[in-house]
């Protein structure tokens, strides 16, 4: 988390790695700016009180917040919630695995950007957010494109001499069915913007 937190704080120069694979650098500047037009797939879903699930500095939190939308930011960081509240978003610290205001309400939890890997078990997590949101609501989720699977690994974090290990996973668009039924859910909508987003949304069955 501290590696995580000085990228934040630097506004980038955030790099991960899985397995021994090369590093990247984690988009942190494009989470700290304003939502994008692709952003747009993933808001267009979300039409009433929404659950950010692992929100960062705010982007999406503020973006739906400009929409009218209820919507409340989650996140384990201090520092990414410090951001996310300096820009206007309603966040709430804390983890999605604990205590949760609102639990049982939410009509969309979101989890966007990558965060289905949340904990590195994505049915575990949506057992968890399907705890959280309405009987009638739904889970929006970005995921990676087909062809990528289902992959679990821990994952390297390094930035600004700060390094650390946690616990992820990876979800292709075309493996979201399998792990969408694992969990009691199942794939209602896929929303794709060229090779670049894909988007699903899920709801309990």
């Amino acid at each position: 988390m501290a590696a995580y937190e000085s990228g934040l704080r630097a506004g980038g120069g955030c790099h991960v790695s899985f397995g021994g694979q090369d590093a990247v650098e984690l988009p942190i500047r494009r989470w700290l700016d304003a939502a994008d037009p692709t952003d747009e797939l993933v808001l267009d879903l979300c039409q009433g009180p929404t659950l950010d699930v692992g929100c960062g500095p705010g982007r999406l939190t503020v973006a739906l917040a400009q929409r009218d939308v209820a919507v409340l930011g989650l996140d384990l960081s201090a520092e990414a919630v410090r951001i996310a509240r300096s820009r206007g978003a309603v966040v709430h610290y804390g983890d999605v695995f604990g205590e949760v205001p609102k639990s049982g309400s939410w009509q969309h939890v979101l989890l966007a950007d990558g965060n289905i890997g949340i904990g590195g078990s994505p049915v575990r997590l949506l057992r968890r957010v399907r705890e959280l949101m309405a009987e009638s609501g739904s889970v929006v989720v970005d995921v990676e494109a087909p062809g990528h699977g289902i992959r679990h690994s821990r994952m390297h974090v390094q930035a600004h001499g700060h390094r650390g290990w946690v616990r992820w996973a990876h979800v292709g668009v075309d493996s979201m069915a399998t792990v969408a039924s694992r969990a009691g859910l199942v794939v209602t909508a896929t929303r794709s913007v060229g090779s670049e987003r894909h988007v699903v949304e899920l709801r309990s069955r």
